[in-house]
């Protein structure tokens, strides 16, 4: 197999069914980036309680609640910088052996907070571990998603590859709904009193031990088909990844950049803010919330994966053209039809997930944008850079234009998507003219 074979639109027909040891890769892939998206939400649904624990009493609670939520944005800084180190690792040494680090990396981490003792007990030193804590979790999702995608596309056979990279993308949305679960679970089984004494240290001591089997099963992986080729051929990178991104391949990172702004968009602002706006804006109740972002989350699984699979037949520029609109529209309903019917939530909110499937494109656009030789870096990089900075500016932007409008989140996903349109189109395009025989069939 060639280093470009992974993309190659030749295929025979037996070529295209996956093979046990290749169903056997996405199961372990998926399982492992649900948990690792488990083990970081479950600090933003517990981040009420963290601040009851971590910080001194003698603080107002918005202070602590404030303070909480900060160690949780901690961790989407750290994103970029942990994601450059192990993709320029991934490219040089090995997808595999990144794979298997960034799950362990999230999982001890997550397993020290359910056992890490609170303010009362170590004073200052509570605190500043968990901020040290968090940032080890930001750095292993920098590196998860982006090591999966790569891992799993370079595992597919042959037209395959948009139907394995989206089961990787459904199983990171389906850690946030597992996260969801878990949560509901505790405050079913346990008293309110015992989940805030020591029920919330549960999912994380749970999530910790699951995360450290998933990295013991990824040991079992077999390298990528595609890395192996390159360090046979010497064909790896001999410099460092990133000068390489920098010199040769500026315009994929951009156009990578703006369709993660999409991608951003759609799941802080339609599945992430939407309970706590719907309860501000139309007074919904958090019960009622709470299930349509459940509903919000399953669906949008199903869509990535069912728009991921697609983009092994029909041009990916044909799907963004659909998509992109679509998810304009699912945004419009999600924020204006709750108004008349405030009761139906759930619906427009799973309406609203299905809309979602621009989001299963973005890894198929941004693994067609480099070449294999610098792919870890590249899709990690533009990755990591937009999820950075859109991530942490889209809650503020929207929190801060929307006494203007109740539809203002609606216009911002629009705005977003049709600059991942745009940037998915020019990619695409670009790519074919530069290099068409490593490109995926358009």
């Amino acid at each position: 197999m060639s280093s470009s074979s992974v993309f190659s639109p030749a295929a025979t027909a037996s070529s295209r069914v996956l093979s046990f040891s290749q169903i056997r890769i996405l199961v372990l892939a998926s399982l492992g980036g649900a948990l690792e998206f488990y083990d970081f939400v479950i600090f933003a649904f517990l981040a009420k309680l963290i601040a009851l624990h971590f910080f001194p009493a003698s603080q107002a609670a918005w202070l602590r609640q404030t303070e909480a939520f900060g160690l949780f944005g901690a961790g989407y800084l750290a994103r970029p910088l942990g994601g450059i180190i192990m993709a320029h690792f991934g490219d040089i040494a090995g997808r595999k052996k990144v794979f298997t680090f960034s799950v362990l990396l999230m999982a001890l981490p997550t397993l020290m907070m359910g056992l890490l003792p609170g303010y009362e007990t170590l004073g200052p030193g509570a605190p500043l571990i968990l901020l040290l804590l968090r940032m080890a979790q930001g750095a292993a999702i920098g590196g998860e998603a982006p090591g999966g995608w790569v891992f799993v596309a370079e595992h597919a056979p042959p037209g395959r590859v948009g139907l394995a990279t989206g089961l990787l993308t459904g199983g990171l949305t389906g850690g946030i709904l597992l996260g969801s679960l878990v949560i509901l679970a505790l405050n079913a089984v346990l008293s309110p009193t015992a989940v805030s004494d020591w029920g919330w240290r549960l999912p994380f001591i749970i999530g910790g031990i699951f995360g450290i089997g998933a990295m013991i099963l990824r040991r079992w992986l077999d390298e990528t088909p595609v890395f192996r080729e390159m360090h046979q051929r010497a064909e790896t990178a001999s410099s460092l990844p990133a000068a390489i991104l920098l010199r040769d391949h500026r315009f994929s990172i951009l156009c990578s950049v703006l369709t993660t702004w999409t991608l951003t968009a759609a799941i802080v602002v339609l599945i992430l803010m939407m309970p706590p706006l719907m309860q501000s804006l139309h007074h919904i109740p958090p019960s009622e919330t709470m299930l349509a972002s459940l509903v919000a989350t399953l669906c949008l699984t199903v869509s990535v994966v069912s728009v991921s699979a697609l983009t092994d037949s029909i041009s990916l520029s044909v799907m963004s053209l659909v998509c992109g609109p679509l998810l304009a529209v699912g945004a419009f309903t999600l924020y204006s039809l709750p108004a008349q019917f405030p009761h139906s939530l759930p619906v427009w909110a799973g309406l609203a997930g299905l809309c979602c499937g621009f989001v299963g494109l973005v890894p198929v656009g941004m693994l067609r944008a480099f070449p294999p030789m610098v792919r870890f870096s590249g899709v990690s990089l533009a990755y990591n850079i937009a999820y950075a900075l859109f991530g942490g500016l889209t809650p503020a932007i929207i929190s801060a234009i929307t006494p203007y409008t109740p539809l203002a989140p609606a216009f911002y996903v629009t705005l977003a998507a049709v600059a991942g349109c745009a940037g998915l189109w020019l990619m695409n395009n670009h790519r074919q003219r530069q290099m068409p025989s490593e490109a995926l069939p358009v």
